[in-house]
């Protein structure tokens, strides 16, 4: 019967064992994934978008566009130069993050300052926003984005409204 238990005992253990393999946090595709989508923020905060081409796919489709999709890299950077050109002092800090061998989901939050004024901004005006991210990741680089912004953060970026205070009710 000893014989048995201590059998039963070696057995559980090596299944305990094998079955953890002492594996925690994510994949080592998902950890390429987090690290080339942070290389992918930190272009944008140094304002150099040069290597771009190291994390992004050439064909990739950015969903977030302005004016719709944005498809390819080259006129990805075009769109990301133009983003950030107005902007002095911007900094992406990750809130949270997920990541699989396919995805990188990341709660950001993103700060700023207007170096210029705009139509509906002013020199000195601040940027304070928080956003939603996913990234689709194929071969290493990333192929798809989407971003999801606050409600009350897009209110904060729209001009201002002209009321007619002559129209009666």
């Amino acid at each position: 019967m000893k014989k048995y238990l201590v059998l039963c005992s070696v057995a559980y253990s090596t299944i305990c064992i094998i079955s953890c393999n002492g594996r925690t946090g994510p994949s080592g595709t998902a950890q390429k994934n987090l690290e080339v989508a942070h290389s992918i923020n930190q272009c944008f905060d140094n304002k150099d978008f040069s290597k771009l081409g190291d994390y992004i796919a050439s064909d990739a489709v950015d969903h977030g566009g302005e004016n719709g999709d944005i498809r390819g890299l080259d006129n990805l950077k075009s769109e990301f130069e133009k983003s950030v050109a107005g902007l002095s002092s911007q900094k992406t800090e990750i809130v949270k993050e997920l990541a699989d061998d396919e995805y990188v989901m990341a709660w950001s939050h993103f700060t700023g300052t207007f170096a210029t004024d705009g139509k509906d901004h002013k020199t000195g005006d601040k940027i304070d926003m928080n956003i939603a991210e996913v990234t689709k990741f194929k071969d290493g680089k990333a192929s798809e984005h989407w971003v999801f912004l606050d409600p009350k953060d897009i209110m904060k970026m729209m001009p201002p409204q002209k009321t007619d205070s002559t129209k009666k009710m």
